[in-house]
């Protein structure tokens, strides 16, 4: 390497030796400085000002995430389309306007392929309603499993 490419990135080896002397540092100094007097009231559990109660593992029905993650899909196509629907005019003027648009419309049409799908299987209902014939489904394919 020569001495030229070595000065070029001295600035940034020298903020990142900086950068990790000032973290070491003020973990170092914290650690004298803290008080550290532990007792068995600071070690438990706090609620909001409440007794804990019960354990603090539960576990959550899996379709809060479902949910969350149906939902992050769509906002996040929201906001990938603003900026298409922003530039579309200046695509059309140099006459890219309907490769925009028809890969837009692809994009459209992959997302609502995914919507169709997750309502046929119920997901985006809040109480899955489960009919007679699913479950023996289900438990018939638990026997061959």
């Amino acid at each position: 390497m020569t001495a030229y490419n070595l000065n070029a990135y001295m600035p940034v080896i020298i903020l990142v030796g900086f950068a990790i002397i000032m973290i070491v540092g003020a973990l170092i100094v914290g650690r004298f400085i803290r008080p550290h007097n532990p007792s068995d009231l600071k070690e438990t559990v706090y609620e909001c000002g409440e007794a804990p109660m019960g354990v603090a593992w539960s576990n959550f029905h899996v379709r809060f995430y479902v949910l969350a993650l149906v939902f992050i899909i769509f906002d996040v196509e929201g906001a990938l389309m603003f900026p298409v629907a922003v530039i579309f005019r200046k695509f059309n003027e140099i006459g890219s306007g309907s490769a925009v648009f028809v890969s837009l419309l692809l994009f459209i049409g992959v997302l609502l392929a995914g919507l169709v799908y997750c309502w046929s299987k119920g997901d985006l209902d809040w109480v899955k309603s489960y009919t007679q014939q699913s479950f023996n489904e289900e438990r018939d394919e638990k026997k061959l499993a």
